[in-house]
């Protein structure tokens, strides 16, 4: 039996995964709080996801009905760019600055000045820096908070703190590392003389964790921690990942030809290539995947987030939600959202704020306000699978997951606004099970993580939307209806 766990901005969650029977035998989920200040700032404590870790766990385990020996390995996934600044201790300095945390935009756009802009940061990184990325948190506390920043003794991302303590072992994998902003994605090696710029006090060889492969484990469990669990000592703890890496492996999605979108708190559109990338826009972060080879991908900030800001506007629970997003036409009436609640990274809006335009007298009704945030957060989407490229173009299907796929007006509106045929697997939340099938690897060198996919990772039949030639036509005149008023008020090129 394998365990993954999916850290994410709002849940903890974790699977209980049998290979051999090919089934997914118990899974549980604890929430966690965020708290949102001025300025964009966005931070959770990570005890929280410790305590949320333990709740989760023992829930599915229970669930699932098995003896707590039969488990080998665990795999974790995160939340992608996360701060966690520890001391000597091994305690976090300063609340965990996480990926949807704008505040600190003013210190990226300083160091990609420092390294030479663009131009600069793709010769050292092999990406562009964007606000979000944890470097620029590094260099925010550094600035703000010289007391705590001075206590730093280690910088984790949120996986690699769950793997600390599961294990006592400070270590990074290459796919959740290509988004801190101090390493190079195409050779998989801290930059030392990027992290010199954000940090000049403190020494990457002491601060940095140990880079280990993507198949090579993190360690074991902690004793008194595997006692507390109740599990043999022995259990394997993967290296994990981010949770776009592991949802990509949680969809299939390890081989070119397939693009994985997600509907998530934020969203997010990738595709693997066996080779690095260097995309026309500075956007697409050319990370590495988590089991090797390369995970292309643009991530926007307002997707369920924003869906949700409007559903409890009108206190409408997701089934009512659904039906005034069903009640609306395609287009809305007329009815535009820039729904840039959080600011934005795609396009790279960091203080922006959201945008409800052309309302009139006529068209002012929550079915209309409800369809036009959820097509807007789709055409966010549309925006970035265009600037994957040859990448996306040629993919054959798009593998939906996260919360909002479970609706199928939502998975009839990507296919449409797309273009492309949109299919479920029947785990949507796909990060969890790509840790576990992870952890699989990691732990049985007889099993090819091709072999895992095909066994664990079931499409839903039932979910498949092919485009309508009509739809895609209208949503056509929508999305640049959308584009112009990007172009309008935030200055974005049309096309």
């Amino acid at each position: 039996m394998y365990i993954g766990v999916d850290c994410g901005t709002q849940s903890t969650k974790v699977v209980v995964v049998d290979v051999e029977g090919e089934a997914i035998l118990g899974e549980a989920s604890r929430a966690h709080r965020l708290s949102e200040g001025d300025n964009g700032r966005r931070e959770q404590q990570p005890q929280e996801w410790v305590e949320a870790f333990r709740g989760a766990f023992d829930e599915a385990v229970t669930r699932a009905g098995i003896e707590r020996h039969a488990i080998r390995a665990i795999g974790v996934s995160g939340q992608q760019h996360g701060m966690v600044a520890l001391d000597a201790e091994g305690l976090p300095v300063h609340p965990a600055k996480l990926w949807c945390d704008t505040e600190t935009a003013a210190h990226n756009a300083a160091l990609v000045a420092r390294l030479g802009g663009a131009a600069g940061c793709l010769e050292r990184l092999g990406l562009v820096l964007q606000t979000g990325y944890t470097a620029s948190k590094i260099a925010w506390l550094r600035d703000t908070n010289p007391c705590a920043y001075r206590r730093i003794e280690s910088v984790l991302l949120p996986h690699d703190y769950l793997n600390f303590w599961l294990t006592g072992e400070k270590v990074a994998e290459a796919g959740d590392a290509s988004g801190t902003g101090y390493f190079d994605t195409r050779t998989r090696r801290w930059r030392h003389d990027v992290f010199a710029e954000i940090a000049p006090e403190l020494d990457p060889t002491r601060v940095l964790p140990r880079l280990i492969d993507s198949r090579e484990p993190a360690g074991t469990l902690r004793p008194e921690l595997a006692r507390e669990l109740g599990l043999s000592p022995d259990v394997v703890v993967a290296s994990g990942g981010g949770d776009n890496m592991l949802g990509a492996i949680g969809t299939g999605n390890i081989a070119p030809g397939i693009v994985t979108l997600s509907l998530g708190t934020s969203g997010t559109v990738c595709a693997y290539s066996p080779e690095s990338v260097r995309a026309e826009s500075d956007m697409v972060a050319n990370f590495c995947a988590s089991h090797g080879g390369w995970l292309p991908l643009i991530c926007t900030m307002n997707v369920t987030s924003a869906s949700t800001l409007v559903r409890e506007l009108f206190d409408l629970d997701l089934a009512a939600f659904g039906e005034r997003l069903a009640a609306a036409p395609i287009g809305a009436e007329g009815v535009t959202v820039l729904p840039f609640f959080n600011g934005e990274r795609v396009p790279s809006l960091p203080h922006a704020t959201a945008s409800f335009l052309g309302l009139d007298s006529r068209n002012l009704t929550q079915a209309n306000l409800c369809r036009a945030v959820v097509e807007s957060a789709t055409f966010g989407l549309r925006y970035g699978l265009e600037l994957l490229g040859p990448l996306a173009a040629g993919a054959s299907q798009i593998r939906l997951i996260g919360g909002g796929a479970r609706s199928p007006v939502w998975r009839q509106m990507v296919a449409d606004v797309t273009a492309t045929p949109v299919i479920c697997p029947q785990v949507t939340d796909a990060a969890a099970l790509g840790a576990a099938l992870q952890a699989a690897w990691c732990e049985r060198h007889d099993l090819p993580l091709s072999e895992l996919c095909e066994r664990l990772v079931h499409l839903d039949d039932a979910s498949l939307a092919e485009p309508k030639a009509a739809s895609v036509w209208a949503y056509e005149t929508t999305y640049a209806r959308y584009r112009e008023a990007l172009a309008l008020q935030h200055g974005v090129p049309v096309g």
